[in-house]
């Protein structure tokens, strides 16, 4: 499967760091059926009292009052959701081409699971996503045949087998 690339809203708030917090924060959007995809909770650094909660999408009236029942804003930070199959050096591929271009990434999230990745690259401001989006995209492409390749090589020696069993 190719990559899929596309901008999200991220909405975040500011939290005190202790026990509980995340849970009373969900707990509207799960009242809501809200379908969240992405999760990120951490503590400011050289502050432990202090941390964020950041969660996307957040789709729908329903879900968007009770995502601000919770206390959550958007938080304006432009940023992609990058999904698809995932490929050894595609995190490098990715920051190579964005940092060959002038582009900072302000954050980035990044998740394997089985052979699909997720990622979320934050960046400066509008003008960095928007210069950010079409190369990503001509990354996707140099990603799709390599995966395919791979593949490939992975099905020859079986066929080869096949073969020789058959003489």
């Amino acid at each position: 499967m190719a990559l899929q690339i596309k901008p999200v809203t991220l909405w975040r708030i500011e939290v005190p760091n202790e026990p509980g917090v995340l849970a009373r924060t969900l707990e509207p959007l799960a009242k809501a059926n809200a379908n969240l995809q992405v999760v990120m909770s951490y503590r400011f650094p050289g502050d432990p009292t202090r941390g964020a909660i950041e969660v996307s999408p957040v789709k729908g009236a329903r879900a968007s009052k009770a995502a601000q029942a919770a206390g959550l804003t958007e938080s304006g930070i432009p940023a992609l959701r990058i999904d698809g199959d995932n490929r050894a050096g595609l995190g490098h591929a990715i920051a190579s081409a964005l940092a060959e271009a002038g582009i900072n990434i302000d954050f980035v999230v990044a998740q394997v699971s089985g052979n699909r990745h997720s990622t979320i690259l934050g960046f400066d401001n509008e003008e960095s996503l928007r210069r950010a989006a079409p190369i990503l995209k001509r990354v996707a492409r140099v990603a799709a045949p390599i995966a395919g390749r791979k593949a490939a090589r992975k099905s020859r020696p079986a066929t080869r087998k096949r073969a020789r069993a058959r003489r």
